[in-house]
């Protein structure tokens, strides 16, 4: 098991994302955690150390909610609508590539590692990013 140098998870930008990190979607109703269902072996605080790789939709990002992207055929095709007219569909993120902004001075597993400035763009132009980089949480 390899230590990471730890950076404090006090809000800094480039603090070091590790599994149960919260992400939000500028589409999506609620927030949802970052996932990593085997440790990369490099761990912050005793959480797996993620890396930029981590973007699988399913697997390590699971559903916003519902989405309201206009894009979003399932939304197109949607009957649901809420209180203020907007059509909504489950969320089913659609990813295609890795994380945006990883620090390639730090790899793991090869990848740059993920931090909390990295961002993500879902095929439905969701702008998905990270509100806390899950050092702190349970």
């Amino acid at each position: 098991m390899k230590e990471a140098s730890v950076q404090p998870g006090t809000g800094s930008k480039k603090s070091y994302v590790v599994a149960g990190a919260i992400l939000s979607c500028s589409y999506g109703t609620q927030p949802t955690r970052l996932k990593r269902p085997f440790s990369h072996g490099v761990y912050v605080k005793n959480k797996a150390q993620m890396n930029i790789g981590d973007y699988i939709p399913g697997v390590n990002i699971k559903s916003f909610g519902n989405c309201s992207s206009p894009l979003n055929p399932a939304v197109q095709a949607s009957q649901m609508v809420d209180i203020y007219g907007v059509k909504k569909a489950p969320c089913i993120p659609a990813l295609t590539m890795p994380w945006l902004n990883g620090k390639s001075d730090m790899r793991i597993e090869g990848q740059p590692a993920l931090t909390q400035n990295c961002t993500h763009q879902c095929l439905y132009c969701g702008h998905i990013q990270i509100e806390n980089d899950g050092q702190e949480l349970d």
